[in-house]
C-alpha cells in the first residue's frame, strides 16, 4: 500500500496507515533448506509421537544424524506452532458457578433395545473446512438409528435426525 513516488511522503503514508516506517523496508529472508529439512523431520517425529517435548525430539534428530541443539528445535517448533501434548494445569477443576446436572441413568438397568437413546455431534475435517455429523444411537444394541451431515452448526439437521429415528423406531 505504501508507494514511494506519491504526493504524500513515506512518513505521512505510514502515519495515515498507522504502521511503523521501519516495517516497510524490512525484507524477510527465506527459510534455509536446512531449517526446512529439520522442520519436516520435526513434523514427522511429532506426528508419530505427539507427546515428545523439545529435548526428546532433539535427541531423536541427533540419533537420525542431524547436528542440532534443543534451542534451535524449540525455535522451529514455535514457528511451526506445535508443542508436546501433556496435561495442562487445572484442566479437571470444575467452575463452581456451573450447574451440575444429575446422571439420570445411574441405577437404570438397560436390558432391551429402544429403551435408551443417545446422540453425539462431531466434526469431520475436510480440505476446505468442516462437516458436522450427528448420530442417534441405541444404547442397548449400539445400533446407529439415524445420522445426518451438515456444513453448518445449526439445530435443523439434529432435529431431522431425531425425527427420522422416532419415525423409524418409535419413541424410546
Amino acid at each position: 500500500m505504501i508507494k514511494p513516488k506519491q504526493t504524500l511522503s513515506i512518513v505521512r503514508q505510514c502515519a495515515l496507515l498507522d504502521i511503523h516506517r521501519s516495517g516497510i523496508y524490512h525484507q524477510p529472508k527465506p527459510t534455509s533448506k536446512l531449517n526446512l529439512t529439520l522442520m519436516r523431520a520435526i513434523d514427522e517425529i511429532h506426528l508419530k509421537r505427539p507427546f515428545l517435548g523439545v529435548r526428546r525430539i532433539s535427541d531423536e534428530l541427533r540419533d537420525d544424524g542431524h547436528q542440532v541443539n534443543h534451542k534451535r528445535v524449540h525455535r522451529l517448533m514455535q514457528i511451526m506452532g506445535i508443542e508436546a501434548i501433556y496435561p495442562k494445569p487445572n484442566t479437571s477443576k470444575s467452575n463452581p458457578g456451573h450447574k451440575i446436572y444429575p446422571y439420570l441413568l445411574r441405577n437404570l438397568d438397560i436390558n432391551q433395545p429402544n429403551q435408551v437413546w443417545s446422540t453425539d455431534i462431531t466434526y469431520i475435517p475436510m480440505p476446505s473446512g468442516f462437516v458436522y455429523l450427528v448420530v442417534i444411537l441405541d444404547w442397548y444394541s449400539r445400533k446407529v438409528l439415524s445420522w445426518r451431515l451438515s456444513n453448518s452448526m445449526d439445530s435443523a439437521f439434529c432435529v431431522d435426525a431425531l425425527e427420522e429415528a422416532i419415525y423409524r423406531y418409535g419413541k424410546p
